[in-house]
């Protein structure tokens, strides 16, 4: 089956910097909708007409990918404001920061904790890749109609290095 729009690819990839050290792999396939908010335009434009088997290399700029990065969105909060077990890497979701931070820091917007001082913690709400052009290797492992339930949600909810909350230690992008 050819790849088109509001179907559902299985893909695996390696992800890697312009100088060449990887940033992330992903071995097993994971399933994300063309057509919907699962990845990058580039990516999803790259991929038509491609079958299972097929492999592409891509290379994106910061505004093809996670955009550029925006020094408005890093924030020094003070360290009292956040639980002792914070640490470096943690997610804060914007919604959830505690009551006393910065009312300019965009609520809609996932933090990560880059820096731990012992009077002030460093948010940075910016993509861990943004200001970054990357190289892509993907490999197509499957190719399927969507149904009309996933196109109707727009996602399969693996959204390609969709950042979201976690726990101590888990440090992965997809």
């Amino acid at each position: 089956m050819e790849i088109t729009q509001h179907c559902v690819v299985g893909l695996t990839w390696t992800l890697k910097d312009t100088l060449g050290e990887v940033l992330d792999e992903l071995d097993e396939p994971v399933e994300f909708l063309l057509g919907g908010d699962d990845l990058l335009h580039k990516i999803e434009e790259a991929l038509q007409g491609h079958e299972a088997g097929a492999k592409l290399d891509l290379h994106l700029e910061p505004e093809e990918a996670f955009g550029d990065y925006d020094e408005n969105l890093v924030f020094l909060e003070a360290r009292k404001l956040f639980p002792p077990e914070l640490e470096e890497g943690h997610t804060v979701e914007g919604h959830a920061l505690p009551e006393g931070c910065n009312p300019d820091a965009p609520r809609n917007a996932l933090y990560t904790v880059t820096d731990i001082y012992p009077e002030h913690v460093v948010l940075d709400g910016n993509h861990p890749l943004a200001g970054i052009a990357i190289r892509i290797h993907l490999k197509v492992a499957s190719v399927r109609e969507a149904t009309e339930a996933e196109v109707g949600r727009g996602t399969l909810g693996t959204g390609f290095f969709k950042i979201e909350s976690q726990a101590p230690g888990n440090d992965l992008l997809h």
